[in-house]
């Protein structure tokens, strides 16, 4: 049998517990799709997920052991999505200074661009893709089973972001008021600053 399923109730925990817990994507979505509604929170999720899948191929194929060998490149990819993060809060904060002096704020585009390079330069996923799905790993056939576990992965992560961009759209239009939007404003702009200084650090 090409894949043992002994392992998939563990996995399946492991899994929810790494989806449910907050990053970037989440907070990315939830303020695209409060802000600009279901399509642009779709676009910002197809992004994220067509990045996701990039590097998840990478560790399928063995490249991502390679690239994991070589510090500097990691180091670089570290530092290039640090600089974009750092980009995003410093986007989001210069429009909550516009609002606050009364100058109108430019609507946001490119949802799809900004969730692929959000996580196409954040190499985290490329680590924990290398880390975490190893370990589940059981007696079948290694290159099938890796396959099937980063599809189980990113199909419950997708699931889970889906209902972030529906929730948020939905309810965008009894919390679209200045004070909400400018306190979610204020809370990715910081999520986003942290991250920023924690794929530095």
């Amino acid at each position: 049998m090409p894949w043992d399923f002994t392992q998939l109730p563990a996995f399946l925990i492991a899994c929810a517990v790494v989806v449910l817990t907050p990053g970037v994507d989440a907070f990315l979505l939830l303020r695209t799709s409060m802000r600009s509604g279901t399509r642009a929170g779709l676009l910002a999720l197809a992004g994220i997920h067509t990045a996701a899948l990039a590097q998840v191929a990478l560790v399928v194929s063995g490249l991502g052991v390679v690239i994991a060998r070589y510090p500097a490149v990691l180091t670089g990819l570290r530092w290039i999505g640090a600089a974009y993060l750092l980009y995003l809060a410093v986007t989001i904060t210069r429009g909550l200074l516009r609002r606050s002096g009364g100058a109108a704020e430019p609507v946001a585009t490119r949802p799809f661009r900004q969730g692929f390079l959000t996580n196409i330069t954040n190499p985290k996923m490329l680590l924990f893709s290398l880390a975490f799905l190893p370990q589940f790993i059981g007696t079948g056939d290694p290159a099938f089973q890796l396959g099937m576990l980063a599809a189980v992965f990113l199909g419950l992560a997708a699931l889970w972001e889906l209902t972030i961009v529906v929730a948020a759209a939905r309810v965008a239009g009894s919390l679209r008021r200045p004070g909400v939007t400018t306190a979610l404003d204020a809370v990715c702009a910081a999520v986003f600053l942290t991250m920023s200084v924690g794929l530095v650090l």
